[in-house]
């Protein structure tokens, strides 16, 4: 049976350490979306793995404003209201997990097989499309005015807001599944043999 909604030491102490995770990838957030886009949402979906979906989202919603003031970019200095969509986007990829993925990884090390491998791919898409379709094809065109010269750039940044988020959750799968593979037999023990309980 999936993990109910209820947030004790267990869970607080999992979403602290995942959020310290976060925040520290999130320094080296100048030098790519690459590194700290993956360790982000390999953190939301642990969370919800590891403890429930309400760590998820709370995590889902912490890291974007850690982001904005620890490296914010011109685009979200420029468009704050970015900020509340990319919580939103990371939401969706948390939701997605707990319904379609967390009840086979909490069956088996390898986290369910290949169908669980299809479904993570449908979780990265439809995050990645959540925020193609609110980011990128409505929020930056209508905020970012005319004259400003972050126009010059508007097809990175959509880029950035819709298939790079695609990419970076699909590579932040391949780090939850190699880490759940890990320590799936301590969860397991932890837990007994009802690893529904975790």
């Amino acid at each position: 049976m999936v993990s109910n909604n209820k947030i004790g030491v267990k869970e607080i102490a999992i979403t602290g350490l995942l959020l310290a995770i976060c925040i520290v990838s999130q320094f080296f957030k100048s030098l790519s979306i690459f590194i700290t886009g993956p360790i982000i949402n390999a953190c939301i979906v642990l969370a919800v793995l590891a403890a429930n979906l309400v760590c998820g989202i709370i995590l889902s919603f912490i890291t974007p404003v850690t982001a904005y003031f620890i490296a914010a970019s011109p685009v979200m200095t420029a468009v704050p209201l970015i900020v509340p969509f990319i919580m939103l986007g990371n939401a969706v990829l948390a939701v997605a997990v707990h319904f379609l993925i967390k009840k086979d990884a909490l069956k088996s090390r390898n986290g369910g097989g290949i169908i669980a491998y299809v479904k993570a791919v449908a979780c990265a898409l439809l995050k990645g499309a959540f925020m193609g379709l609110t980011i990128s094809l409505w929020l930056l065109p209508t905020f970012i005015p005319a004259e400003s010269p972050l126009r010059q750039k508007m097809p990175v940044f959509q880029t950035t807001f819709s298939l790079y988020q695609f990419l970076t959750a699909l590579i932040g799968f391949v780090y939850v599944y190699i880490i759940w593979a890990a320590l799936y037999k301590t969860f397991k023990r932890e837990t007994g043999n009802d690893a529904g309980k975790f």
